[in-house]
This record gives structure tokens, C-alpha cells and sequence, in this order.
């Protein structure tokens, strides 16, 4: 099979039933008003292995001829696409190998060997192990199962929209997060073929924007960090550039900051774990506003797969960025009592001190008049000015820094 249609996912509707979760998709209010669009949110992220991935990987399986079954799949994957390969091919008793990069991190790594596939670590990027994994399959004849690029995949991946417009058939417009196009194909396939003049729009990294340069005739120049590590695909397939071309009304591009600032209302509205891929569509409302203002806008969470150190670095610039969390120095008198009359100044003014470092060596301007930083809690960078000009209007010398 060489193309896709709309019976294809449909089919795999069929196939996939009761194997894979039926996330719920809901209504936020909060994001609404953030938004200025009515914003509905598919819970992908809720899957066994965490990510919209098995639904390719399980309807790729379950094609498979029953010899082609015997003898074992490969897949390559530094991700998602590996454990959703692993953990169905081990539900159905097939054997699955998964390339990585040797660089791959120990975690995920290991989350693809606890659902009992073999990982070969080879090469030093996810093109190196693409190479190995493809000489593997030629080797050991195994069948390759293609993270984005295959029809099987991409019918897979498409239900996610099927579903969405059965429970919500009221939307708009769907918003989807791009890599190597899989999902974006298939999701446009379906949404097309239920309500064609639903509009589709595919959301890119700036730093990795394939699909948004093949699809206006440049050469693809990507490259670069980005926290939507499952975004970061060298360039996408042909056959779901094909299906963009013919069904994806627009490519948005987000910055990364703005993709780190869509994961923290997730946790802190939602109550739920999206990782930078995951919340690539809700950074499209936040950067292109205009486009959705008003309009009944469907969001997949694609996935809550992100390392916990991330998280955690995320969450606490994210409390920088609103002014929650913010530093202050502040030049004192080297007096009995200062640095305590400072300190009850921020707390009467209802800030909370979270650390405090002494500087008497480093950056003073005087011996007499050391400086201290204060890292504080404040309720809004609001009040974060507001403890500022408390501190000013009792003589404290306090600047904020950036």
C-alpha cells in the first residue's frame, strides 16, 4: 500500500478498539479565557506508554501477514514511536527490535526494554540508527515500521481525530503538533473526510519547520535545541507531505518559549503532564491568537513523555516568567540587624524568602555596604513591584534582576 484514504482509518478504528485507550477530550474554561478561543483538549498523553504513538504502531502490527509476524519487527526511535512499538508488539508475542542512538538517555531507553524489546544502540544521531536499523532489516529479514512514513501508521494515528469529531462534532478546527507528519496526515485524512470544511492547521518548532519549508518550496535548513524533542525530525515523509499538501489548511510555527510556556498551564490548569511536543497546539493559540479567537478549536495532547529534571526547570522559569519568583539585591549597611529588618520588610510587604546569599566581596561598591540577593515568592510580578517600592519607600537600595 503506496497511499491512504479515509476507509483506512476508519479500519483502523476497527482494528485498534479496546487495545488502545479512548482518552477523553474536554472543555477548559481557564484556557478559553486565556485564549479567546474555545479551546477542547484530546488527552493523549493518557495512553499506556504516554503517547498517541501506539495507535500507528498497533495498527502496523496487527496488518502484518502472519509470517511476517514470526520473523520480528525493527523499528528506529529515540521516543515514543519505540515504546508503543515495544510494549504492543509484546502484547501480541511478536519480537521487536528498536534502534537508538547511543546517545539515547538511560530512561528512555529503559522504558522500551521493560515492554520486552531488544534495543541496539548504534550511531551517534537517530540517522545513524536509522542505517543500522535498516541493515537489520535486511539482515535478520525483519519488518520496518516507519516512526511517520507509512500508510498503516498514519490511518493508526488518524482515529485520534476520528474520535474527536464523534465526541465533539461542533469543532472548528483541529490543531496538531508536527514531526515527521504522521499524525498531521492522518488527522487531516480523517477530520477531512468527516467535515470538510473543518480547517487543520499543522504547528511546527521554528527551529525544526520540515514540513513548513517543503511546503513552500525551500530547502530544509532545521536544526538546533528544543524542548519538543518528539518535533525534532530532520525532515518529514513523502507520503505525509503528500497529504499535507492536499488537506492541511495552514503551517504554524511557535518559538520555543512559547512551547515552555504552554506546558505550565497544562500542570497547573489541566492537572495534567504534556511534554513539548504534547503541548505544541496550545502554544499555537498562545502565538497566533487572531487565527483562533472565537472559533471551536480542537488541541490533541500528544503526549506527557518528559524527563522530570525538564519539568522541574520548566516550572520554575515559568515562575520567573509570571514574576511568582523573582531576585532582588539589595545594598545594606554592615550593621548589627540589617539583613532582619530587610527581611521583615519583604515579609510584611507578603513576600516569602526562598534563599538568601550575603555578597561582601564580589560586585560592592563599598566594604561599609555589602550587598544581599534575596530570592522571593510573590503572588505576581505585580506584587513583586509592589515589595520593591515597600523596601524603597524605608531607604532600601533594591534593584530587580533580570
Amino acid at each position: 500500500m503506496t497511499s491512504v484514504a479515509f476507509e483506512d482509518v476508519r479500519a483502523a478504528a476497527v482494528r485498534i478498539a479496546g487495545a488502545v485507550e479512548r482518552p477523553p477530550i474536554l472543555h477548559s474554561r481557564t484556557l478559553a479565557h486565556l485564549t479567546r478561543a474555545e479551546v477542547w483538549l484530546k488527552f493523549e498523553n493518557l495512553q499506556f506508554t504516554g503517547s498517541f504513538k501506539e495507535r500507528g504502531a498497533l495498527n502496523k502490527l496487527l496488518s502484518l501477514r502472519e509470517e511476517e509476524r514470526r520473523r520480528g519487527v525493527i523499528a528506529m526511535s529515540a521516543g515514543n514511536h519505540a515504546q508503543g512499538v515495544a510494549y504492543h508488539a509484546a502484547r501480541l508475542g511478536v519480537r521487536a527490535v528498536i534502534g537508538m542512538p547511543r546517545g539515547t538517555p538511560n530512561s528512555k531507553v529503559a522504558n522500551t526494554r521493560v515492554h520486552g524489546a531488544e534495543v541496539v544502540l548504534e550511531g551517534d544521531s537517530l540517522a545513524d540508527a536509522a542505517r543500522h536499523a535498516r541493515k537489520l532489516e535486511a539482515r535478520e529479514a525483519l519488518t520496518f515500521i516507519h516512526p511517520y512514513d507509512d500508510p498503516a501508521v498514519i490511518a493508526g494515528q488518524g482515529t485520534v481525530a476520528l474520535e474527536m469529531l464523534e465526541d465533539v462534532p461542533e469543532l472548528d478546527a483541529l490543531v496538531v503538533p508536527v514531526g515527521g507528519g504522521g499524525l498531521l496526515g492522518g488527522m487531516a485524512l480523517a477530520a477531512k473526510g468527516i467535515k470538510p470544511r473543518i480547517r487543520v492547521y499543522g504547528v511546527e518548532s521554528q527551529t525544526y519547520a520540515a514540513m513548513y519549508q517543503r511546503l513552500a518550496g525551500e530547502p530544509v535548513e532545521v536544526g538546533g535545541d528544543t524542548i519538543a524533542e518528539g518535533l525534532a525530525v530532520r525532515d518529514v515523509g513523502e507520503l505525509t507531505l503528500a497529504l499535507a499538501r492536499e488537506l492541511v489548511d495552514e503551517l504554524l510555527l511557535v518559538a520555543d518559549d512559547t512551547i515552555e510556556q504552554a506546558v505550565v498551564p497544562l500542570i497547573e490548569i489541566e492537572r495534567t503532564v504534556a511534554e513539548g511536543a504534547g503541548a505544541a497546539g496550545l502554544a499555537a493559540l498562545l502565538q497566533h491568537p487572531r487565527r483562533f479567537a472565537g472559533r471551536r478549536v480542537g488541541i490533541a495532547l500528544t503526549g506527557g513523555n518528559i524527563d522530570t529534571r525538564v519539568l522541574a526547570a520548566v516550572l520554575m522559569r515559568g515562575l520567573v516568567r509570571d514574576g511568582r519568583l523573582a531576585r532582588l539585591r539589595a545594598s545594606m549597611p554592615d550593621v548589627s540587624g540589617s539583613l532582619a529588618k530587610v527581611a521583615q520588610l519583604i515579609g510584611e510587604a507578603g513576600g516569602n524568602i526562598v534563599e538568601v546569599q550575603h555578597q561582601r566581596l564580589f560586585g560592592t561598591t563599598s566594604v561599609r555596604t555589602p550587598e544581599v540577593e534575596f530570592l522571593i515568592e510573590a503572588r505576581d510580578r505585580a506584587h513583586t513591584e509592589a515589595i520593591i517600592a515597600a523596601l524603597a519607600a524605608r531607604g532600601v537600595q533594591v534593584s530587580l534582576l533580570r
